[in-house]
């Protein structure tokens, strides 16, 4: 007969699941081994948070589902952050879990299901073997089409229940539209209105454009319209190579780049929220440029004139149809910005631009670093950021080829200390790239134990910590506030000798000159895993910061 927890793990692989991230203890590990067992790969963290979060990372590398496998109790409530930023960025994942059993809680067990649902986590829960399948299907359902993380708990008095009868193998149907979508057909008109006066459209598409499949449609569209094209940061090399890509909208855009967005009269946005990041505080967009929003998360935005609560490449679909059956005029601004040479100064981007070398006295200058790094990264690479002030530097140098090659952990619920473990998850889902984790000293240290599971994992990755012996955006922002600098500012920390450590190749990076690892190991195959301990330059403020300060 089959056991209760044996139709689950047989289930979920069943449902196309193929990799799942974990730590096992007595209310998983039956679980786990049924895993393993069903064909499932299996990577072992060291935290349940990095666990939640690798699975996390490999949902957006890769836009598969992955489960992530934790004990009861105290192994749910180490993967709350993480499990909170998995559910702000919308992440389909499955954490498996254990739970209470169903007689009732021992003396350890705490209310699960109250936890994740105050992390905005559906919970999927079981009171019987025999309804084993059916509710994790559900399970997979419900974080396939609502794009969220979803959790399995597995009561701790039914794991080696046996069924009453053999399962019914069962998949989750390919999702159905939500009720509340809308193709843009009641709005059309009035974009048709915005567009036929428009002058300098800008086309900017977020994450929801992404995920909906819509590159290729936004791109027609654009050509079409003769608009500029911008992403978010989330949607990061969505028009990677297009000759009209201006690149990222908000504080890490180029002030070429900028100064473009700045001139748009009609804005089409889709699949962003358009939040204070995307738009660096209003400064962004000319006050006068008239916004239209095509989302399908969330409210509208204050900034948009217009919403359409719709998927974004049906949206587009429509709108292109219309335009061509309206005869909307093309715009000349792309013509006009090439002309003037303004197009080619915002490809450029930052790298073109000039910076006071602030290198000196062991340390190096955090934009020095990464500009002449960009050029000895691998093409076809994953980005993975953690959370902290160093964020500007990679994201302004270091170009990505679509979005699923950047992996921005913590940026949806404004976390550090997941980036090691995102890099491991990245880096298994996409074995084809080479991983390239950018991580500050401080969510290093926090996210630790993670660099060994990445080391133990043989894949080639490349580990870059920005050391600049503090919390780094705290001390840019606050210090000058009165904040106690002493509380946030540290000794160096020798990463690199915590890396050798661990297994991995390791360099201290001073000055340009020990960035010759790199290449070197990259003649090798860039096989494993190579960290660079960078030493930077503590007085440098990222412009996205600088701008917000007012400095």
């Amino acid at each position: 007969m089959t056991t209760f927890a044996t139709a689950v793990a047989q289930t979920l692989a069943g449902c196309g699941i193929d990799h799942a991230f974990g730590l096992v203890g007595g209310g998983n590990i039956l679980a786990t081994a049924a895993l393993t067992r069903a064909g499932v790969h299996y990577t072992a963290a060291r935290h349940e948070g990095g666990a939640m979060a690798m699975a996390d990372a490999y949902f957006r590398a890769t836009g598969r589902v992955a489960v992530c496998t934790t004990t009861h109790g105290p192994g749910l409530a180490n993967t709350a952050t993480a499990l909170a930023e998995a559910a702000k960025n919308r992440s389909a994942v499955v954490l498996l879990c254990g739970d209470a059993p169903v007689a009732g809680p021992r003396a350890h067990d705490i209310d699960q299901s109250a936890l994740a649902a105050s992390l905005g986590v559906p919970v999927v829960r079981p009171t019987d073997p025999d309804t084993a399948v059916e509710d994790t299907v559900r399970a997979v359902r419900t974080a396939t089409a609502a794009q969220c993380p979803v959790a399995l708990f597995l009561p701790g008095d039914l794991t080696d229940r046996e069924l009453s009868a053999v399962p019914v193998p069962m998949t989750p149907p390919p999702p159905q539209a939500r009720a509340e979508e809308s193709d843009g057909t009641d709005e059309t008109d009035e974009i048709l209105t915005l567009l036929s006066a428009a002058r300098r459209p800008l086309l900017l598409a977020g994450l929801g454009a992404w995920r909906s499949g819509a590159a290729k449609i936004l791109t027609d569209l654009g050509d079409r319209l003769g608009a500029l094209l911008a992403t978010t940061v989330m949607a990061n090399g969505m028009f990677a190579a297009h000759p009209a890509a201006l690149g990222l909208c908000g504080g890490f855009a180029s002030p070429p780049a900028a100064a473009l967005m700045g001139e748009a009269d009609v804005v089409l946005a889709f699949g962003t929220s358009l939040g204070d990041f995307t738009l660096h505080g209003g400064r962004i967009l000319d006050p006068a440029a008239r916004v239209v929003q095509v989302t399908l998360e969330g409210a509208r935005a204050p900034r948009a004139d217009l919403a359409v609560r719709g998927d974004a490449a049906a949206v587009a679909t429509r709108l292109l149809d219309a335009a061509d059956a309206h005869g909307i005029a093309r715009s000349p601004w792309r013509e006009r910005a090439a002309a003037s040479g303004a197009l080619r100064r915002a490809a450029d981007g930052w790298a073109a631009l000039p910076h006071p070398d602030a290198s000196g006295g062991g340390r190096i200058d955090p934009r020095t670093l990464t500009r002449e790094l960009a050029p000895l990264l691998p093409a076809e690479r994953t980005v993975v950021l953690d959370g902290g002030h160093f964020i500007g530097w990679p994201t302004m140098y270091w170009p990505v080829p679509d979005p699923a090659g950047l992996v921005f952990t913590g940026a949806a619920f404004q976390s550090i200390g997941l980036g090691l473990a995102g890099a491991v998850g990245a880096a298994v889902g996409r074995p084809d790239r080479t991983t390239v984790a950018a991580v500050g000293d401080g969510g290093a240290l926090m996210g630790l134990p993670e660099l060994e599971t990445l080391v133990r994992s043989g894949r080639s990755a490349l580990v870059v910590v920005y050391d600049d012996a503090s919390y780094g955006f705290e001390e840019h922002m606050y210090v000058p506030r009165g904040a106690d600098a002493a509380t946030l500012r540290f000794d160096d920390t020798d990463f690199a000798a915590v890396a050798r450590a661990l297994g991995a190749r390791a360099v201290t990076v001073r000055g340009t000159g020990d960035l010759s690892a790199v290449p070197e190991w990259t003649a090798r195959g860039a096989e494993g895993t190579l960290l660079l301990d960078c030493k930077v330059s503590q007085g440098v403020l990222a412009p996205f910061l600088s701008d917000l300060l007012g400095r």
